[in-house]
Order: C-alpha cells, then structure tokens, then sequence
C-alpha cells in the first residue's frame, strides 16, 4: 500500500499531460512512457500493474514524435519521473542515448554550436557559459579578455551540459568553467553544473542533486563525466551580467590557474581517454517537389497594428469562413492552431510559423506585411 500513493501521484502528472496533443507528440513525453513501462515490470503489486497498463495505453494514444523537447513552463512527464525516481530509485531503468549530436574529431571546439571560440594558446583557461543570458555571450566575446577560452549559454540541463562537456575535455587548455548569467528556469542548468562539479552521475547518467527537469546525460560517457570534474573547477558567478565584474573575475581565476600548473596536467589526464563519437549525415537542403493541401482549409493572416493584434481567417476550399483567430504575437497564434488540429500538414505548419513571423516582426518594425504563397 505505500507504494501506491507515489505511483497515483506519477499517473496523474501522465494523465494530466496526456489531455493535451503537445505531449502526445513530444519526445519528453515518449521517453519518460518507455522508460517507466520498462521499470515497471520489476514491479509485483497490483497498483503498479494497473500504472503498467496506463502506460501501455498512452503509448498506443502517442502520435509519432514532432519534438524531442518544448521546454515547457511545466513538464508533466518530468514530473513524473521525478516522483518515481525518488519513491523507487533503485527501479529506473537507464535511457538510451537518443538526443545525439555531431562530435568533430579533427577541429575544436569539437562540438558544433552557439557560442564564440578566443581561444589562441594556453594563456585563456576559462569557459565561460552564460547560461539564459545569450546576448552577455556576445559582449563577452566582443571584449575578447585573454583569459577567455570559449564563451555562449547554456540553456537546458542535458545536451547544453553535454556538449560543454565535450568541448571542454577536448581543450585541456580549459581549467575553469564560470558560471554567469541567468539560471534557466525550470532547467537549472547552472544549479546543475555545480550538482555536476560536486556530485558526478550515478548509473543511470543522471546529474545527482540537479533540481533540473531531466538532468540525465545522454551524449557522453561516465569516463568523459569524471575527466570533466577533475581537469575544470566550476565557479558560481550566476546572476552577474555585468561584463567589467566578470572580466575581471576572468584575470583573478587565470591568476589562479596558471598553464604551467594545469596544462600539462590536464593533457596527459585525457590523452587516453577515448572519446565517444556520433556519426551525424549531412543533408543538403533542397526546394520542395512537391505542395500538398492540407485538407484542413487555409489561412488568411490580416494585422490590426493600432490594437497590437494579428488576426487569422480560416477557411475551407469552398471559401467558407470556419473561424477567426486573434493573438497579440505569432507563437500564441501558432499554438492555438495546432493544438487544435486546424492544422495537419506538416508543410503548410512551416509555412505558416514563418508567415506569422513575419507578420510580427512587421508590426514591431513597421513595414507592411503582404502574405506570400506556399
């Protein structure tokens, strides 16, 4: 019986997220279902089957993935597996490494990305990730300071941290990761790399002691996780965004990690370790061949720029209105469509994010917006 009361806890969250068609798409969602269908079936009691039998459900309910992650105010399948993972630790099942990204071999930083490489010899030991703050990475990287290695942001608390990850035991010129900016909300992917730095892993690749949704590493190896804590010191500056205190908080840590202490070091620590690669196909993008209709009707988008508001009509192929939608940015509008199935096309969705973009940004800048065709 006491196992029953986190178990109905975990199927509400499931359930609750499952009410909406965003989850029955979503990546998150999909893996948190298998990983518990999974767990599950160690599990004896009645109350865990009845939850097995849910799980079963949902999973045959489960539109084929459109999105690994939203990034969601609130996660329900995060929830979930939270409060599963705390009632039953010893039950979870490891995941598989499904959120994989190009590693280049050859050329460094070795993991493609969002941010800006100073790096020009073994004067510059610090990283630094301004976590939320994506515009102090560009300042940072403007001033260009000597110590500064590498600098952009780090947003979410799994492939953000694994690509940090991999640059950084890539480059033993790096002994200092700083932590500035903005910590994400929900994702913690500041407060997760001080539980990083601190804690390590445990079995199941999960950062102990993140407050993070899904602190769960997927991209690198156990051995990458323990070189990463013993070659770089994580610092918390989070909060600062003020460019001169981070600076100069640059010099005082180069100060204290001098390249002939640490370089040589940390070299040899990972010259055997052998990194672990994902083969990554390159496709070329091409015009379509081809334009389906999405059976569902089209779109007229109209703005009302005195009342702020972008109105869309929709209508069906005989030309009759179905509805009107008003929203005062793209996204709101977008979601609304979606979320109630007035759009089927995957194509004809593209299209319209990028017309409802454009619309926005004319209103904000001021020119006229003239709808294109597909």
């Amino acid at each position: 019986m006491a196992e029953q009361r986190p178990l109905n806890r975990v199927r509400s969250e499931l359930q609750a997220g499952m009410r909406f068609a965003k989850c029955g798409k979503c990546g998150c969602m999909k893996g948190t279902l298998e990983s518990l269908e999974s767990s599950l079936s160690s599990f004896q009691t009645e109350d865990p089957s009845d939850l097995a039998k849910n799980i079963e459900h949902w999973l045959k309910q489960m539109e084929p993935v459109k999105y690994a992650c939203l990034g969601c105010e609130y996660c329900f399948p995060a929830m979930a597996m939270n409060l599963f993972q705390q009632a039953f630790p010893e039950a979870v099942q490891a995941q598989s490494l499904d959120c994989a990204f190009e590693v280049r071999e050859q050329s460094w930083p070795s993991v493609p990305g969002e941010y800006f490489a100073c790096c020009d010899g073994a004067s510059c030991p610090v990283a630094v990730s301004t976590l939320a703050s994506v515009e102090l990475a560009a300042k940072l990287a403007a001033v260009k300071p000597r110590q500064l290695c590498i600098v952009g942001k780090t947003e979410t608390e799994n492939i953000g941290i694994d690509k940090v990850i991999k640059n950084i035991i890539t480059n033993p010129t790096i002994r200092v990761l700083l932590l500035t900016g903005r910590d994400p909300q929900g994702h913690h992917s500041g407060q997760t790399f001080l539980s990083l730095g601190e804690n390590g892993v445990d079995e199941r690749m999960r950062v102990i002691g993140s407050p993070g949704r899904r602190p769960m590493l997927r991209n690198v190896t156990s051995e990458e996780v323990e070189a990463f804590r013993k070659q770089v010191q994580v610092v918390d500056m989070m909060g600062c965004e003020d460019e001169e205190r981070i600076v100069a908080k640059l010099r005082e840590l180069s100060r204290r990690f001098a390249p002939s202490q640490s370089g040589k070091e940390s070299g040899e620590q990972n010259e055997s370790l052998q990194f672990s690669t994902v083969p990554v196909m390159v496709i070329q993008a091409q015009e379509p061949t081809r334009i389906e209709m999405d059976r569902a009707g089209y779109f007229v988008i109209i703005l009302q720029p005195q009342r702020g508001i972008i109105i869309v009509e929709h209508y069906d192929y005989d030309n009759r209105m179905l509805r009107v939608i008003e929203g005062k940015d793209a996204r709101t509008v977008y979601w609304t469509m979606i979320e109630n199935g007035w759009v089927t096309q995957l194509s004809h969705a593209a299209y319209l994010g990028k017309e409802l973009a454009r619309a926005e940004l004319s209103m904000e800048m001021g020119f006229q917006y003239v709808q294109d065709g597909a």
